[in-house]
């Protein structure tokens, strides 16, 4: 429900002013290559969009992390606007400065899935393609 819903409100039933903002991606399976979206929490940040993949707390990398990071390419739509990006993941210590400065200090909450996961927690950040054809809705 929650794809369909984003897609048919252009993200605005998802929207809080208490929760972190959602985003669409749509990535291309690992093994399928098939299209996969998913609607995961955001950050904007130095032109990008942080992502990180708690999975609830899970043991493991959630597919649609994993997907990410094998294709390095991403359709992403926040609110009406839809666009290519590129996915550079974070590692070692520039991940851990951007987990503690950015993502916990801006949503807390996400601490306890990460203990709870006993994983470091995987982030990446999304950068729209320069002077791809965006399709902005309104």
């Amino acid at each position: 429900m929650g794809v369909w819903s984003y897609r048919r409100t252009k993200g605005r039933a998802m929207t809080s002013r208490s929760a972190p903002r959602v985003l669409l991606l749509t990535t291309p399976g690992r093994r399928s290559g098939e299209p996969r979206s998913t609607c995961v929490a955001f950050l904007e940040s130095d032109g990008g969009y942080i992502v990180w993949g708690t999975a609830s707390g899970a043991r493991r990398d959630p597919h649609w992390f994993r997907n990410l990071r094998a294709a390095g390419r991403t359709e992403v739509q926040v609110l009406g606007r839809t666009f290519p990006a590129t996915v550079h993941e974070y590692v070692g210590a520039q991940r851990d400065a951007v987990w503690n400065d950015l993502i916990t200090a801006r949503v807390p909450s996400v601490r306890r899935y990460a203990r709870k996961a006993a994983r470091t927690i995987p982030v990446a950040i999304l950068r729209p393609v320069p002077d791809s054809n965006d399709q902005s809705g309104t």
